[in-house]
């Protein structure tokens, strides 16, 4: 037996679904994995729907467990009675991908590793930095592995038996993540296995925070096993730094804190006696600046003052507007200005003293009581930088891709505002760690650290696209096309479906004229195969009830220079007054693509005012698309209307109040 998966149950409904086939579903020989199922009494049937299954697959137990209220007991019984070399630990609303076990074990053996993390992807969640790069044996501090604190990872299962490594019962999230600690500072090798996915991470249920009590409690236990395996020094700190800043400090800046006073002298009292036992002021030295003055005020007593930071402080935003955009091969490069704004929609600006910047806390905090070194964030500055990254919109796999960038200062009379300038390139051969990206469609992030401030938005330009799709030729002949999205953010899509699909997605560029009782609408090609392109039509409908259709011969022709090899041309009659069956008329239209009786929607809509056609994003003037409705007369009417908008979310208010039976 090569791996036990053991994967924790709790009435999980039809959310384990995905899990269960995935891990039923892997390229492993059956008789080379078993997968434990251990049931936390759960009451919803899935208890007889797991025996079912295990009475029919050989490689297939449940373990019934009366309800704890933790899934940490039932890991440890897991553990304890699985069978293979490697144990991997999985929750009910993960899944892994098909190969993930095939894969994370040769890769393990290979390496001879006691520890192998595999890549982890959260759906819709940031990056993880730790999996930048294939490790074959980590480090834990400098490969970032204190990131990576779940325990979803493949473990040696005699090493765990060798150093009597389990979870602690009852557990909280402290002593979780102190048993990948444990592993971490035991094993001689912990390999990162990032070149594929391994594992989507789904969402978890709402779970109630731990008593103080017992974070406190876990966090002492943990922090006497970093002293125990660690010698004094930078490493001890860096440690000691991660769950301060996480576990202790961080709370002290959230919406429960500044929103609920019940408890919150208490908790005050708790994690301040913690603090000033555990927690010497030289660890702030590995905090961003915001956690550095949440920890002074901590030590000096000033929970007024921590309620008022806490009410203030608000995570700023991203700027990541693109410069340029161009085709090197089969790499797309482009240019980058990037800022991190407030939460009050303004640039983040900082107070300059001869050559030194100094964080401005907000208006509400005492600024004396913060010691200049406290605010400092010149060494900060002086490292701001970017990371690109790619994001699939259907699976949520995450590429980081290489990126150069220079720091910027801009001075507005004794405030300096941080810019980073960089250059960026997602060559489609080589971005997935060294593979082609896969199909589909990816979306391109950018995340800055600049001093006081961590941010992340998507790469957008307000400008024209006007960048050509590609051929790339890794690993086969496959077109890319580059688009905006309808907020003009960047997006790559890798092998569109159908020749349709690929002027959709180009086709908010398109543009129309009006002549000689005709509109001429002109739609960008991205790419045109050799043959020219299949014939097809231009369809226009109507999205009110009346249901309208007017459909007109779309030809390609030649394009324009440097901007899109050709272009899509479609002559509409119109008729203004009492228009026909064939005309356009007054009114919005939607667009679409008809190739064989299939049709092809875009993201484009014409709408005729008083004898004039303008060109519409789709999502404006199709209620399906747009959740706010059409733009009525009647809408334009009541927003005019004193108390109308405030009777309106009443109203709203009232339908969602109560929950329906």
């Amino acid at each position: 037996m090569k791996v036990s998966v053991i994967v924790n149950v709790h009435n999980p409904g039809e959310t384990a679904d995905a899990c269960i086939r995935s891990v039923l579903e892997q390229t492993l020989p059956p008789d080379d994995y078993e997968v434990i199922f251990v049931d936390d009494g759960s009451t919803d049937g899935i208890a007889e729907r797991l025996d079912t299954i295990a009475a029919v697959r050989r490689n297939v137990r449940v373990l019934h467990l009366p309800h704890t209220r933790s899934a940490v007991r039932g890991r440890n019984v897991g553990v304890a009675s699985a069978r293979g070399d490697y144990v991997y630990l999985l929750d009910q609303c993960d899944r892994l991908t098909r190969g993930a076990l095939e894969m994370m074990y040769e890769r393990a053996v290979e390496c001879d590793a006691d520890v192998l993390i595999g890549r982890l992807v959260r759906d819709g969640g940031p990056p993880m930095a730790a999996f930048e790069a294939n490790r074959a044996r980590a480090d834990v501090l400098r490969d970032k592995l204190l990131t990576l604190l779940t325990p979803h990872k493949l473990f040696r299962r005699a090493f765990l038996e060798e150093h009597r490594l389990g979870f602690a019962v009852p557990g909280g999230k402290v002593a979780e993540q102190a048993f990948s600690l444990r592993a971490y500072l035991a094993a001689k090798v912990v390999t990162v296995l990032a070149g594929e996915v391994c594992c989507h991470l789904g969402e978890q249920d709402e779970q109630p925070d731990d008593p103080p009590s017992v974070v406190i409690t876990e966090l002492h236990a943990l922090l006497d096993l970093i002293d125990a395996s660690t010698e004094e020094g930078s490493q001890r700190d860096r440690m000691y730094a991660h769950w301060f800043r996480t576990t202790v400090l961080r709370p002290f800046v959230g919406a429960r804190f500044a929103n609920s006073s019940v408890d919150r002298g208490a908790f005050f009292t708790t994690f301040r006696r913690l603090v000033l036992e555990r927690f010497p002021e030289r660890l702030d030295r590995h905090l961003p600046v915001h956690l550095r003055a949440v920890a002074v005020l901590l030590r000096a007593g000033r929970l007024d003052q921590l309620v008022s930071f806490a009410n203030d402080w608000g995570r700023g935003g991203l700027r990541a507007d693109l410069v340029d955009l161009c085709w090197m091969g089969a790499a797309l490069d482009f240019g980058l200005e990037v800022e991190i704004y407030t939460h009050a929609g303004e640039p983040a600006r900082f107070r300059e003293e001869g050559d030194r910047l100094y964080w401005r806390p907000p208006g509400s905090v005492d600024a004396t009581l913060l010691p200049e070194d406290v605010t400092d964030v010149t060494e900060e500055v002086e490292r701001a930088r970017i990371e690109v990254y790619v994001r699939q919109q259907e699976t949520g796999d995450i590429y980081f891709v290489p990126v150069a960038g220079e720091i910027v200062r801009i001075n507005e009379r004794g405030r300096v505002r941080v810019q980073v300038h960089g250059r960026a390139r997602i060559d489609v051969g080589t971005a997935a760690v060294g593979d082609s990206l896969p199909s589909g469609h990816w979306e391109v992030h950018v995340r800055m650290y600049g001093g006081a401030h961590r941010a992340s938005a998507r790469a957008r330009s307000e400008g024209p696209l006007t960048c050509l799709g590609v051929l790339a030729e890794r690993p086969r002949r496959r077109l890319v096309v580059p688009y905006w999205s309808d907020k003009g953010e960047l997006g790559l899509c890798v092998e569109p479906k159908t020749f349709a699909e690929s002027i959709a997605l180009v086709s908010p560029s398109a543009t129309v004229t009006k002549r000689d009782g005709h509109c001429y609408v002109v739609v960008p090609v991205p790419y045109v195969p050799p043959s020219g392109g299949p014939a097809m039509e231009l369809v226009l409908r109507d999205p009110t009830r009346w249901g309208r259709e007017v459909s007109a011969p779309a030809l390609i022709e030649p394009g324009l220079p440097g901007k899109t090899p050709g272009q899509l041309v479609a002559k509409v009659p119109v008729k203004r007054i009492m228009p026909g069956k064939e005309h356009l008329g007054p009114g919005a239209w939607l667009t679409s693509l008809r190739l064989e009786d299939k049709e092809t929607g875009l993201r484009f809509a014409l709408e005729m005012r008083r004898g004039r056609i303008e060109v519409r994003p789709a999502a404006a003037v199709d209620p399906e698309r747009n959740p706010l409705g059409r733009d009525t007369a009647l809408r334009r009417l009541a927003r005019r209307v004193p108390g109308a908008r405030h009777a309106v979310r009443l109203a709203r208010a009232s339908t969602h109040r109560y929950l329906r039976a």
